[in-house]
């Protein structure tokens, strides 16, 4: 029997998967950015580029960037897609890879527009994924990790850490289990060496048209593990609470300041008709939500690190957000620091004692500093009955 040949694909259809990209001005300022060991890079027509070091933001010694000059550095970042985007919705968002030193880094990119200049802001995003050690996490994430069905959120503001934190959760399981792990995200962000786990990424815009359409195609893909970006709308959580309500565990980011007040926030996505079937939908669904602050460190060795709340949905936590009683939910958290919960002030407390920060800092950031004061001294609030 003559063997066959495998089918060949044609240059401009392998073109679509392998992006090969000519140096272009604006890589010089991304090479800096990751030799001076910055977080971030800030492009703003009248000032100089600035980079972000440790959280503090310093100008590079160069002239003012002018709009002929910042037109020639962003556009060529910017696909079709990108630009049209851009000219829709006065900004937009991708990644950008480049090599430096023998080593490929990854950048997420935002162009946006501001007062009738083109700017740009670009996150440089580690090439390894750190473990919840490196990251100084709490040791229950691990135990996260370990449930096959629900949903876990990230909250916090932007440039909080929450997906690194994921990332570190979803390449524990990768190392652990032997299971699909499908991430679906705008745009990709760390990418995945396999260990045990299949891994899928799909990034809106390039592998897939949008959230919508790669959730449709998501439940043909046999997925143990996803990752659905952030919550942004009424849509995207609902199709995500739908994938973790029929077996799958369901990862997703939201902007919110804490632990509690993110259930606010997702029932804000929904009119209040709908809000009783959300709050069942979360209380019976929803294993945890991690909220998190990056604060800068006291020491050499570490640049910043997350200060964590955790919400686990132990019985409690899940009889409140059935019953709407979220103002209790702070005590519970407290109640519940046994199971591995904290709140933002235990959280605090326990980095101020393994000198990550200093006293200033905790402070600074405290949701309640008078709390934080007393339990540096070691006297603890009295638990109330919350049932």
């Amino acid at each position: 029997m003559a063997s066959s040949s495998p089918p060949t694909v044609p240059d401009q259809e392998l073109s679509r998967f392998v992006r090969k990209r000519e140096e272009l001005e604006i890589d010089k300022l991304f090479r800096a950015l990751v030799k001076l060991e910055g977080s971030d890079l800030h492009l703003k027509v009248g000032l100089p580029p600035h980079i972000r070091v440790h959280g503090t933001l310093r100008p590079l010694n160069r002239p003012p960037v002018d709009d002929d000059e910042m037109v020639r550095l962003v556009f060529p970042l910017m696909n079709e897609r990108s630009r049209r985007i851009f000219d829709e919705d006065g900004g937009c968002d991708f990644a950008y890879s480049l090599e430096v030193e023998g080593k490929t880094w990854r950048f997420r990119v935002n162009v946006l527009q501001q007062m009738g200049h083109m700017g740009l802001v670009a996150r440089r995003v580690n090439n390894w994924i750190p473990n919840f050690e490196q990251l100084n996490l709490p040791p229950i994430l691990e135990e996260l990790c370990k449930f096959s069905q629900g949903m876990i959120l990230l909250a916090g503001v932007t440039g909080s850490g929450k997906s690194t934190t994921i990332a570190s959760m979803l390449d524990w399981i990768n190392r652990h289990y032997r299971k699909h792990i499908l991430t679906l995200e705008d745009p990709i962000e760390f990418t995945f060496t396999e260990d045990k786990c299949l891994i899928n990424q799909r990034e809106i815009g390039l592998d897939v048209k949008d959230f919508m359409v790669g959730m449709k195609h998501a439940v043909r893909e046999d997925p143990d593990v996803m990752l659905v970006g952030e919550m942004r709308d009424r849509e995207t959580f609902e199709t995500a609470i739908h994938a973790a309500e029929t077996g799958h565990l369901v990862f997703g980011t939201i902007h919110a300041s804490s632990a509690p007040s993110t259930i606010g926030r997702i029932l804000d996505l929904f009119p209040q008709n709908m809000h009783a079937a959300i709050r069942s939908a979360l209380a019976f669904n929803m294993r945890a939500i991690i909220a998190q602050k990056l604060l800068p460190s006291i020491r050499e060795e570490v640049g910043r690190v997350p200060a964590v709340e955790i919400m686990v949905f132990n019985p409690t936590v899940t009889k409140l957000v059935l019953e709407g009683d979220d103002n209790k939910l702070v005590d519970a958290i407290r109640i519940g620091k046994h199971e591995g919960m904290q709140d933002f002030t235990m959280s605090l407390k326990s980095l101020v004692e393994r000198k990550l920060i200093d006293r200033a800092t905790a402070f600074e950031v405290a949701p309640n500093v008078e709390a934080l004061k007393m339990a540096l001294k070691g006297i603890e609030v009295k638990e109330p009955g919350i049932l």
